[in-house]
């Protein structure tokens, strides 16, 4: 398959379940849960792109997306201390 077919249907089904919502609690739990995770992903991404001038980069993969995801900006943060000064 194609980035773009994998992309259109990713967000067609994200726009889905905006409008929809879903009936029971385990699925709008874990919808939220990707959706923490797709916004950190994001947050790592101009993270990166803007402390590129700066020699800041932290990777993106599931795990620090997750963490940024779940706490936020304090998430992003602490990530970037503990890749400049722990992780040398």
């Amino acid at each position: 398959m194609s980035p773009v077919v994998v992309i259109a249907v990713i967000s067609s089904l994200i726009v889905f379940l905006l409008a929809a919502g879903t009936p029971f609690k385990p699925a709008k739990f874990a919808g939220q849960l990707c959706m923490k995770v797709l916004i950190g992903a994001l947050f790592l991404f101009f993270l990166n792109a803007f402390g590129s001038q700066f020699g800041i980069h932290v990777p993106i993969n599931l795990v620090t997306s997750s963490i940024s995801g779940i706490l936020g900006i304090p998430g992003v943060v602490g990530l970037t201390i503990i890749q400049m000064y722990i992780i040398v």
